[in-house]
């Protein structure tokens, strides 16, 4: 799949953390079980984590971690918390269960 196809079709997601806690590890593990599950081939996971470069905080105004946003396909959506919830994710993210 070419990176035109992919930004056309996929998901790019961007999963706010800060540092290894239990919390962000959790969220990781269940967005990318979802992922796998609901989106194989048609997503991207971006990690940015917080404790190592803070200012990014405020300039994508995350008031809350971890926070997925999802930057394509548009609007952008966000969701916060470890993402234990499956079904609220995929309505959060407007994702069809497969």
């Amino acid at each position: 799949m070419t990176a035109t196809a992919m930004e056309q079709d996929g998901y790019n997601l961007r999963l706010y953390v800060a540092g290894q806690t239990p919390k962000s590890l959790a969220a990781l593990a269940n967005l990318k079980r979802l992922c796998e599950t609901h989106l194989p081939g048609r997503h991207t996971i971006e990690v940015i984590d917080l404790m190592k470069d803070p200012a990014l905080a405020q300039r994508d105004q995350i008031v809350a971690i971890p926070t997925l946003i999802r930057q394509l396909p548009e609007p952008l959506k966000r969701i916060i918390g470890d993402l234990s919830n499956a079904e609220k994710v995929l309505v959060g993210l407007d994702i069809a269960p497969s």
